[in-house]
């Protein structure tokens, strides 16, 4: 699961390139660290060792994958990228959350 999380994180990094100069801050920054949040909780779920612990760690990481997954449809409504990005990385962000489950 960290693998397939580690692919959307980089393709949310190619996707926010695109993105405007003015949202570095703001909407690019946001998308980029709630993608990495991801397999950065997986990572460190799996290093506690514990299953209480880790499954705590998986929690985090889904909440980020709902957070990434509300800042793809901001991008999407306002035009910082096309039906076919989000459809795309969209399907990348289902498969990690069904992983986790």
């Amino acid at each position: 699961m960290w693998q397939k999380a580690m692919v959307l994180v980089s393709d949310v990094y190619h996707l926010t390139k695109t993105f405007p100069r003015e949202e570095i801050y703001g909407l690019t920054a946001q998308t980029r660290r709630a993608a990495a949040s991801v397999p950065a909780n997986i990572a460190e779920g799996q290093g506690r060792r514990l299953g209480r612990e880790f499954h705590q760690f998986l929690g985090n990481a889904r909440g980020s994958l709902m957070e990434l997954d509300t800042h793809l449809e901001l991008a999407l409504r306002v035009g910082y990228i096309n039906v076919e990005q989000h459809t795309a990385i969209r399907a990348k962000l289902d498969e990690v959350g069904r992983v986790e489950s």
